[in-house]
């Protein structure tokens, strides 16, 4: 469902989570150990058998050894679109076989057999069955069986269809012609329908749909060889909760067979002895690259915050791995980019890097405005941007013209807003969006004010934090976003630095020129501040200079006190905590 009040960029879905019956959300109960009970006859009431499937002749199988998590990536990678979300699974008596192969699709979709008629359900030996990577086949030796509907038959809510008969499964459809019944091995396990059933949906539902199916005590399973070992391996979790392996890429296969069968205790459990192994960029974004299915289980997410969180600190500093960034996935860049530490001159430079790496990575105009629209667009702060900026966003391409009016129109908006307001919002959306949330500039942000009649002239409004302040002692300084004054730019300076009278530390404001050069130019300038208790601005320095360029102008000891007493609880500088300057200047003709 969606969101009310969402964003552009946030058109947020919320999917309900299902749980099996009597199992509670999150729930940090220690489940029991039935380990002893792992295919042991005498505590089993069923036996699976385990068919193995040649892999696709481009998939490298377990036997071959994933060594490393790049070999893992790469082997995962070829059999992506092959594998997707697939299960073959098989309910067999004497020569009775359920083949079911499930798609990828959206949870809750229903489809019903459409055929009026009962069909009869044709009997064939395992070796017959052709298998559709998007079809199901179901033969059934009974005459008198009626066609049920998909959501007695469906193990995991997915949508199938049904084809009866030699000539039905065997069909022009080129994707038949592809031998995939042939059976490497065979292996029996005793298995109890409880316990698994208990952990995982999926075995619930094939243990309890109704058909008669379901009631038999053989139940055949084919997977593919890749699959054989972390499949024992989940098996052996569901009665014991625990595994014996400990390696990246092992976990990794076990996770995704955990997705497939749906048990979410050994997800989670995966998740965090992989959150405990050492993080590299290769291994965060190969998490962050899982199949969407998993990504959007809740026992995956802490791993993949944690992946994020190494992204965004690894490119903390984006300037000193421009190139490293410019050649990340797209994940990688929503990781590293969402963050609220970023180190960047300001989000000017935010917009120019996206901007940049998606012309880099999606040369077709509709699809770099698709991408930008629903991904890389979020992690734009546009109402931090300035006003300069904004103006050159309205003419470009990349954005769609509509969209991009309604993002300089919003950010128009929270720009004309008061500070207070501004926090405000951006705490009211904490949890839905951080479009509102200001980042550690290298350069803070600042509102322009500009005039052009009588004389060029603009006022331009500084705000400092509290804690911003303390960092500049005892000689550091922060600087503010370029401004531009008759075609020229020039920003603001705060400093802590010695009064050269008095030899104690002091508060100071610098304003410089930008552009360096032949260029002068003549200003009149005012510094204020707002001071208790009135609240308003008072004029606290004016002076006029020529500027050539490179230079800058300003007073050492902007209050008059020292710095112990401009930093002082009782301070009349600091209005809830923020320290409110300006700066008004106006050219001289």
């Amino acid at each position: 469902m969606r969101v009310p009040n969402a964003d552009l960029f946030y058109p947020r879905t919320i999917m309900d989570s299902e749980f099996l019956p009597g199992e509670a959300s999150g729930s940090g109960s220690v489940d029991s150990d039935f380990g002893f009970a792992f295919n042991d006859s005498n505590f089993s009431d069923r036996v699976l058998r385990i068919e193995i499937m040649p892999d696709l002749p481009e998939t490298k199988s377990d036997a071959d050894g994933c060594s490393s998590i790049a070999d893992w990536a790469r082997n995962r990678k070829r059999r992506r679109e092959d594998f997707k979300k697939e299960t073959d699974v098989v309910v067999q008596r004497e020569e009775q076989i359920l083949n079911c192969n499930m798609p990828d699709t959206v949870d809750g979709v229903t489809y019903e057999n459409q055929d009026e008629e009962a069909v009869e359900m044709i009997e064939e030996s395992p070796s017959d069955v052709g298998l559709n990577s998007n079809q199901i086949a179901c033969r059934k030796s009974s005459n008198q069986t009626r066609t049920r509907s998909l959501d007695k038959l469906s193990l995991a809510h997915l949508p199938i269809a049904f084809l009866y008969g030699n000539d039905t499964a065997h069909s022009n459809d080129s994707t038949w012609n592809i031998d995939c019944s042939t059976v490497l091995r065979v292996k029996t396990i005793h298995i109890s329908s409880p316990i698994l059933a208990a952990k995982s949906p999926f075995f619930y539902k094939l243990f309890s749909n109704g058909t008669r199916e379901s009631e038999q005590r053989h139940v055949t399973l084919r997977i593919h060889a890749s699959e054989e070992t972390a499949f024992l391996d989940l098996l052996n979790f569901m009665y014991s909760n625990t595994l014996s392996t400990t390696t990246p890429t092992a976990l990794l296969d076990v996770l995704m067979a955990a997705d497939k069968f749906e048990v979410a205790s050994c997800m989670r459990y995966c998740s965090r002895l992989l959150q405990n192994l050492p993080m590299t960029c290769e291994s965060a974004l190969l998490y962050l690259d899982l199949p969407s299915s998993v990504l959007m289980a809740d026992a995956v997410q802490p791993l993949t915050d944690v992946a994020k969180q190494f992204l965004a600190a690894r490119y903390k500093d984006v300037t000193k791995f421009q190139v490293e960034v410019l050649n990340l996935p797209l994940t990688g860049i929503e990781a590293v980019f969402s963050s609220d530490d970023l180190q960047v001159a300001s989000e000017d430079a935010v917009y120019d890097f996206v901007l940049k790496w998606a012309r880099t990575h999606y040369s077709k105009l509709e699809e770099r405005r698709e991408v930008l629209a629903t991904r890389l667009g979020r992690l734009i702060r546009f109402p931090y941007m300035t006003c300069r900026k904004l103006k050159k966003m309205l003419t470009c391409n990349d954005f769609d013209p509509e969209l991009a009016s309604k993002v300089v129109l919003e950010a128009l908006f929270f720009k004309a807003e008061t500070p207070y307001r501004q926090r405000a919002l951006a705490s009211e959306e904490a949890n839905v969006t951080y479009r509102f949330v200001e980042r550690a500039y290298k350069y803070r942000p600042v509102k322009v004010v500009e005039f052009e009649l009588p004389r060029q002239q603009c006022v331009v409004y500084l705000d400092l934090k509290r804690e911003e302040c303390v960092h500049l002692f005892p000689a550091g300084r922060v600087y503010s976003q370029a401004f531009h004054l008759g075609g020229q730019g020039f920003f603001l300076s705060a400093h802590c630095n010695m009064d050269q009278q008095s030899s104690f530390h002091c508060f100071g404001l610098f304003l410089g020129m930008q552009e360096k050069g032949s260029v002068t130019f003549t200003v009149d300038y005012v510094f204020a501040a707002r001071s208790k208790p009135t609240e308003d601005y008072v004029s606290k320095y004016k002076g006029n200079y020529t500027f050539t360029g490179g230079k800058a102008v300003g007073y050492r000891n902007l209050f008059g006190i020292p710095w112990t007493a401009f930093m002082a609880d009782d301070s009349i500088y600091f209005i809830n905590g923020i320290l409110h300057l300006s700066a008004e200047l106006t050219i001289r003709q």
